[in-house]
């Protein structure tokens, strides 16, 4: 009896695959195992990443923070002890968002946190 090959879902699942790498570079594109294995390769890119964008926007936060409280007079620690001490829980994302769009607000807030 012969081989029963199921060509039909095997191109269709390599059309998937080489349809997903559509716009890289070369061989990345259209040739069948360059294409799986650069896929495959950036989902793992894509999975790490997600957790690495958090640990860059924490960073870009505390950043924009310290630049903001040198302003004020006090360094990054010197705030968040101080808004600590103070029982102030606001988090680093909306304390950069006051430091950048608002700053009359976050010297309200860097006064208090002076004064705790």
């Amino acid at each position: 009896m012969p081989r029963s090959v199921n060509h039909v879902a095997s191109r269709a699942r390599r059309k998937k695959i080489l349809g997903l790498t559509r716009g890289y570079f070369g061989a990345r594109k259209n040739v069948w195992t360059v294409a799986k294995n650069t896929w495959e390769k950036g989902l793992t890119y894509a999975f790490r990443d997600r957790r690495n964008k958090k640990r860059s926007f924490r960073a870009l936060w505390i950043q924009r923070i310290n630049a903001g409280a040198r302003l004020e007079g006090m360094s990054y620690s010197q705030l968040m002890g101080g808004l600590h001490k103070a029982g102030i829980e606001i988090n680093r994302k909306v304390l950069a968002d006051l430091a950048m769009n608002h700053p009359e607000a976050f010297k309200a807030v860097c006064q208090k946190a002076k004064n705790a």
